[in-house]
Formats: structure tokens, sequence, C-alpha cells
């Protein structure tokens, strides 16, 4: 407590002492009671304290210890290499070693494709995706300022994310693999990958790409086939060796039809070859009849133009040529859908062709925009014509009905750099995003879509559009929710389809280890988002034809399914309002593969060079006494006493309000009595 503040409260009881004799000694006439004098001491002295509120520096002290991370990996090949009791019971018995409990703080986490933290010692082994590079991006946040061993209880497998020897670099941590699974080395023949486009044009070719391995020491011939139902389309005699243990085969497949189809690769199987799971591979394909081309047209480079190539192109069914406006017209009859990157009077003629033929565009602006221009060619809409500048943060409406938006967050993203000024439209618009200016969410669009005599439009009112996709994928890792707004938007705008109060939003066929997830949108009669109505869907599996319902969940902007449990076949699907006479319906094909049975053997390799990059030690199962006994013994694991020091008041305001509650009390009750004025 500072010497200053000593002072101050003798001070203030020198002070409550003289008033409280003045008023007694000086005031009354009557004889004076010391009980009297007292109280009202007391009184005026706990006023002047609640006036100086003096504080004292409290030292608490306490002893940390380390925290033991448990890692288990949650996934199905747990079961597949039939590790799934041994690691249920090894992680019990860690919890509940006394010797370990004494010295750390026992924390258990699980991982499949996500980690996620584990209350309690069951675990499920369904995760049907391993990423191990998310470990140790997760733990190297929760643990960044502790000391924190990691127990990594895994077969070392990975089948999704970034190569984990490399990100666990993040986590500064000493890592102790226990080693799960057979390590004896069988001879093995796989289909290591199978690279082939989503779609395929109709009476075009498309390509298969087929990676064979073989791990063994003798010489073999083996058959590689594709086929779709019972007719093979290639067969081939195979010549692998210890030397030569790879081979690319590489087929031209032909599109005859429009429509899902399935194929299947395989390789045929060894003599006393342990895992067969791996010598084949299911894979489909749509093909279709058309494909959709789109001109950008710009008058000068920009990273924009760039970012929406690559993400309207990331449909196979998509083209984008990047024209100048210059050389457009000999090519105008060409496509389907223009955007035009912040237009100025060289579009004149663009225009012209846009508005006499009925055509949809994607209009983008920005400070280069000649607003003059675009002002006297539109009319659906007039900007103001300022030379001011304003950076803009993006808010998405829940209530936009034209598609089914991506999960985006939008308020994450970094600002576009837009026009100061106001639009004014003259024709019915939907908002897809509002601009957000500092804190205040206005009513001004950023983003909108209009349909008009059977034209589509959409424009978006700033550039750096680019920054975006950065962002995204920063957020989740990935481009794909930021390609599938652009794809989406691009989707609309080359239909004519009316809109609808119910939208779908489905793949045509699905990965058996991808989720399946089925989306919708649904509106009132006013196309208002509606979150009070209650969407089911029925699928119906054609092989078998049972038919399931399942209930869609509201998840921010949409209601959503979760049909992953599904096993592999071929469904069709109903969407239906419960409470409005409204479906959809829709067919979906989820192919038979397991990534998680793609492996014989744990990854001893990648796991020891984990173990010793960070300091740790690689142990098998079956050796986890000694995993215990490293870890008591290891110095670097000590329980460390710290202190932290608080700022407090010397007495509670509370305590002081009572005690002068009490003293005036008392002092009230006692004058009473002996007939004190």
């Amino acid at each position: 407590m500072a010497t200053t503040v000593l002072l101050y409260i003798i001070l203030s009881g020198i002070i409550a002492l003289s008033l409280a004799l003045f008023q007694y000694y000086k005031k009354r006439k009557s004889k004076p009671y010391p009980v009297l004098i007292l109280l009202r001491f007391i009184t005026f002295f706990s006023i002047l304290l609640l006036i100086i509120n003096p504080k004292i520096e409290k030292t608490n002290i306490f002893n940390q210890k380390p925290n033991l991370v448990l890692v288990v990996d949650n996934s199905s090949s747990m079961h597949y290499l039939n590790q799934s009791e041994k690691l249920s019971q090894l992680v019990s018995e860690l919890k509940v070693n006394k010797e370990l409990t004494d010295k750390f703080e026992v924390d258990v986490f699980s991982f499949g494709k996500e980690l996620n933290a584990n209350a309690i010692d069951s675990f499920s082994f369904n995760e049907k995706q391993t990423n191990i590079d998310k470990v140790f991006t997760g733990l190297s946040q929760v643990y960044k300022h502790t000391v924190a061993p990691v127990v990594l209880l895994t077969d070392g497998n990975q089948t999704y994310g970034a190569d984990y020897t490399f990100s666990a670099n993040k986590l500064k941590q000493p890592i102790y693999p226990v080693i799960l699974g057979d390590t004896t080395k069988y001879a093995d023949l796989k289909i290591q990958q199978l690279n082939v486009n989503k779609y395929a044009y109709l009476k075009n070719k498309f390509p298969v790409e087929t990676i064979l391995v073989y791990n063994g020491e003798k010489a073999i011939t083996a058959e590689f086939k594709i086929t779709s139902g019972t007719a093979t389309i290639v067969k081939e005699t195979i010549h692998l060796s210890k030397d030569n243990n790879s081979k690319v085969e590489a087929h031209n497949l032909p599109a005859n039809q429009v429509g899902v189809f399935s194929y299947q690769a395989s390789i045929s199987v060894l003599e006393n070859e342990k895992n067969t799971t791996n010598n084949v591979k299911n894979f489909a394909i749509e093909v279709i009849d058309e494909k959709t081309k789109v001109a950008l047209i710009s008058d000068f480079s920009h990273p924009d133009i760039g970012v929406l190539k690559r993400s309207i192109e990331r449909n196979e069914q998509r083209e984008v040529v990047i024209l100048n406006p210059n050389n457009f017209e000999n090519q105008a009859n060409d496509f389907q859908l223009f955007i035009l990157y912040q237009p100025n009077n060289k579009f004149k003629s663009i225009f012209e062709l846009i508005n006499s033929e009925n055509l949809s565009s994607f209009i983008i602006t920005g400070p280069k925009t000649d607003w003059n221009f675009l002002n006297s060619v539109s009319n659906n809409y007039k900007h103001d014509i300022t030379t001011q500048t304003e950076n803009y943060q993006g808010v998405s409406n829940v209530n936009y009905s034209a598609f089914v938006l991506p999960d985006l967050d939008f308020e994450s993203f970094p600002q576009l750099l837009s026009t100061f000024g106001d639009v004014t439209f003259s024709t019915p618009y939907q908002t897809i995003l509002y601009k957000k200016l500092g804190n205040i969410t206005t009513e001004k669009p950023l983003m909108v879509t209009l349909d008009v005599n059977n034209r589509r439009e959409a424009v978006l009112f700033g550039e750096n559009i680019w920054k975006w996709r950065s962002q995204s994928y920063l957020n989740t890792k990935s481009f794909q929710e930021f390609d599938n707004l652009i794809g989406k938007l691009v989707l609309y705008l080359a239909s004519k389809k009316r809109r609808d109060r119910l939208n779908l939003d489905y793949e045509s066929f699905y990965e058996g280890s991808n989720q399946v997830i089925i989306k919708a949108q649904y509106f009132n009669k006013n196309y208002e988002f509606d979150t009070r109505e209650t969407l089911n869907i029925s699928v119906k599996n054609k092989l078998t034809e049972a038919v399931t319902t399942f209930p869609l969940i509201l998840k921010n902007n949409n209601y959503q399914a979760d049909l992953s449990n599904l096993p592999s076949g071929d469904y069709d699907f109903t969407v239906k309002a419960t409470n409005d006479n409204i479906s959809k319906s829709g067919s979906f094909k989820i192919i038979n593969y397991d990534i998680e049975k793609q492996f014989a053997n744990a990854n001893v390799t990648n796991l020891q060079a984990l173990a010793t990059n960070s300091q740790g030690k690689a142990f098998f199962i079956d050796n986890t006494d000694a995993l215990i006994t490293d870890l008591l013994s290891d110095s670097r694991y000590t329980t460390i006493q710290k202190s932290n020091k608080s700022t407090v008041p010397l007495i509670d305001w509370i305590y002081l309000l009572g005690l002068i509650l009490l003293s005036l009390t008392l002092e009230w009750f006692i004058r009473k009595y002996n007939g004190l004025t």
C-alpha cells in the first residue's frame, strides 16, 4: 500500500474523530455518550474510506503442473486394423494412472477430419477421414504458452490435409507417437491414385489416369480393368517388379449418353495378399451436352480478372475467355454470359448488343468505372457521380431467394473499394450483400441481382474481389466455398429458369468418404427467407426401394440434411415443406469408397521422424509401459510454482456500506432509548 494512501487513511481517521467530537461536545448540551461518539466516528470514517477507496497488492502463489495431451485417432481405420479395443483400453489406463495424474494435467482429444476435445473415455472410430495436420494446427493454438507433451495414438496414415511431418513444426512441444497397426511388410498391389474429371461432354472422350504401385520382392504379372456395370471397357496385362514397382495407366473413355455413370478400376489380387481393398477404386462421371462460355471483358489488367476466371472454370462445364472491348465484336455470338469489368465508353457496342439481344450480364464496378457512361446505358439503375472512393464491408442478406448462398463469413472478408454515392434502382432487384461502413450496416446494396423481361443481370459495386478468395482460403483452407458463390451466380445468370420458393443445392454424386449434404432454402409468398417452416427430405434407395425420411436443420441462411450415413447406391429424394404444398425432387449417387481401408500397415517411418524432429520418442502399442516411464522421468516436465499480483480494495465496498448502515442504526436506537433528540 502506497505511503500517500496510508496518510489519507490516517487523515480520514482524524477528520472523522474531530467531526464526531464536535457534534457531541460542542453542539449537544446533554451529557455525551462515548458509545454514540464511537458510532458516529465509525460512520464518518467508513464514508471517507469509501471516497478514498484504498487498495493493496495481493500476491497469489500456485503450482502449475504440465499438461499431458492424449490425441486419439478416431477414424474407421482403427476398426479395420483391429486396434480399437486396444486403443480405448490404453487411453483409460493413461487417464487413471496415479503417477501420471500426480505429475500432469491430462487432456484428451480425438480427431478424424477435425480435432475435437473429448471429455469421455469412449470413442466411435467411425470418422471417414484422417487429418493429422489439423491436430498440430489446433494444439499449437491451445498450448502455445504451456509445457504440454503430446501423446499421439494413431497408425500415422493420413487421408486428408497437408503433410503432418511439416505442420508438426508449428507445435513447439515434444511428440510421443504410439504406433498402432501391423508393422510387418506384406506384398501389396494397389491403385495408389485415380485422376478423373467430374464432368465430360457428350460425344467426347474423357481421360482417366490410374497410378498402380507394387510393394514386394518378386516380379509379378497382374490384370488391370476398368468396368461399368457388366461391361469391360479397358483390360490390360501389367508387369511389375521390385525395381519397376509403379505404372501409370492413361485411357480415354467414351461419353455417349447424358447422365451420371459409375465405373470401377481394379487390379487383380496377388496370392496371399493381405489388403485387397486398395485393389479396387470406384469413380463416377457426369456427362453433359453443353458448355457455358463466358466472356470476361476488361480495358485493363487487374488481379480480380484472374480470380474470376479461376473460380468460374473450377466447374468444368464452364469456359472463360478474357477479352478487350476493342476485339470483342467478331466473337459476340460465342458466349452465354458477359462479365464487364469496370466498363467505360469503350464498352458501348457491348451494351448495345446485350440490350438488343436481351443477354445476361455481370457488371463489376470500381474507381475506374465511367459512371457517366454506365448511367447512360443502364435502364435499371443510376449511381451518383462523384470522384470520392470508400471501402465497404459486405454483409449477407438472409432473405436472398434466387439461389442458395454458401456459408461464407463475409464480415471477416477484406473491404472492397467502391465509388462513394447512392444507387437508385428503377426496377425490382434482390440484394445479395449489403454495404457495411465501419460498424454500421446500411441498407445500401454492395451486390445485387436483377431479373427484368427475362434478362438477368448482377452488379457488384466494388473491386478487389481477389482478396475475398484469399481470405476464404485462410478461413477454411479451401477455395471451394468462394468458388461455389461465383459458380452459383454464373449458373443463375446463364439460366432462364423462373424464381422458385424452394431451392435445392446438391451434387449429382458423392464419394463415400465425403459428407453427403443436401441444402435447401425456403421462402414465403413475399420471397422472404422463412425460418419457421419445417422441411423434411424423403430418400429412396433405387435398388431396395427403402424410403427414409430426415428433417432438414436450419443452419445460417439455409436448411441442411446430412445423409452421410447412407450406404453407397443410387437415390431419389424429395424435399417437402410441411406447412405448405411445395416440394422439389432430385437424385444422386453415393460411390462405394472408404479411403480409410486403403492402408494395411502403420506409417512407422513418418511417426518415428515426427518423434525425432520434436525431441520426443516413438513407442509401439505393446510397449506403453516404457512410454509412462519416459514421461515420468523426463526432467523437462516439472511442476512450476507461479505467482500473480493483483490490486484489490483494502475493504470491499459492500462491507463498508453494511458497517455504515449498522452504525447509523445502532446510534438511532441508542439515542431513542435515552430520549435524545
